[in-house]
């Protein structure tokens, strides 16, 4: 297989690009370095343990959360809405006395009190909405993968346990199909390869694993986004068969060419039953597929920043070759996928007690 993936034609509703969203990803590490607790029994593969996540919340919600996850599981959700709620109720009071001092002499130093607080809040915001993901996969038994470079020895990449079965089982069996298909799209391994097949090695490099990461992150989103629509306006009898029909959808690109290239809108197919979420999919245009996509919240958006960052660190702007088996590269993006669509969960559950910025 030349260079790093290869790829299969994708039948199903792709990603905007990049210039959809409010601003790009970066994917470069610009904050403070985080360790990770990690155990490895074998060089070659990457096996993990405990609290692994690579990003290490630093305000005190976080790691006052942090504690809860490991010591107090069964209150964590509890002590996170009161979390919330404090924060909001902090930063009601600034913006209260800011209305207070309009016109007086000291409008100009509650406003920036208040635009600090602003600042402070959306950092503890992001924090528990990351506990808050990582109680889901805690809750599956399932722990993320550490910082990159604790996983890689010798330009390898391995990870064992891989969960496949645990990753898998948060989805319906319509979205199942979906993320299968993503994955034999981006990774160009079938889902019914054997065992054999699935440990083949093939080469990646750092930077295209890093993207490919990432538009899993936002495939999940969207995915958990479109589906509960999809759930909504079955229960709403809404049809939505009587879209214009545009012919057959063109051939579409894989999910991971949206940082670089412009998604064409996707027509409609036939009469479409509104059961299938498939064929629901492919009756989106590209402002219905934006709306689904791309992260309600800034604090959203800058948690997928974060997280890639610290997961990737600073290696990925060497842009190295990777070696790693199929196996462990389906892991990894399945990981991306349930991130995302954790993520979404996360944003509207701090909603209901916290008003999130939006993008």
């Amino acid at each position: 297989m030349d260079c790093c993936l290869s790829y299969a034609k994708s039948s199903f509703t792709t990603l905007p690009a990049a210039a959809a969203f409010r601003r790009p990803i970066a994917f470069c590490a610009r904050r403070r370095p985080s360790s990770v607790v990690a155990s490895s029994r074998s060089a070659s593969r990457c096996e993990f343990s405990g609290l692994s996540a690579p990003l290490v919340p630093t305000t005190p919600a976080g790691r006052f959360l942090t504690g809860v996850l490991l010591d107090d599981p069964g209150n964590f959700q509890i002590t996170a809405t009161e979390e919330l709620r404090r924060l909001a109720a902090e930063r009601d009071v600034v913006a209260a006395r800011l209305q207070l001092s309009l016109g007086s002499d000291e409008a100009c130093l509650h406003r920036r009190i208040a635009e600090l607080k602003q600042n402070e809040c959306q950092n503890e915001v992001e924090d528990i909405m990351y506990m808050m993901i990582l109680h889901k996969f805690s809750e599956m038994r399932v722990h993320l993968v550490p910082k990159l470079s604790k996983c890689v020895y010798k330009g390898r990449f391995e990870i064992w346990p891989s969960k496949e079965w645990e990753l898998e089982s948060i989805h319906s069996f319509e979205v199942l199909q979906m993320v299968r298909e993503h994955l034999s799209a981006v990774i160009g391994c079938r889902g019914n390869a054997n065992v054999t097949d699935t440990w083949v090695t093939t080469k990646i490099r750092r930077l295209r694993l890093c993207r490919l990461y990432a538009a899993s992150i936002l495939y999940g989103y969207f995915l958990k986004s479109a589906s509960l629509r999809h759930f909504l306006e079955r229960v709403l009898n809404t049809s939505t068969s009587d879209f214009s029909i545009g012919g057959q959808s063109q051939s579409q690109l894989p999910v991971s060419e949206i940082f670089s290239v412009e998604s064409n809108v996707i027509g409609c197919v036939g009469q479409m039953s509104q059961e299938n979420l498939r064929f629901y999919l492919m009756g989106f245009d590209q402002e219905m597929i934006q709306m689904c996509a791309k992260p309600k919240s800034i604090e959203a958006l800058n948690l997928i920043e974060r997280h890639s960052c610290a997961l990737f660190g600073d290696e990925v702007t060497t842009d190295d070759v990777i070696t790693t088996s199929f196996a462990s590269l389906k892991r990894f993006l399945l990981e991306a996928v349930d991130f995302g669509s954790f993520l979404w969960e996360s944003e509207n559950s701090v909603s209901d007690v916290y008003m999130l910025d939006e993008n």
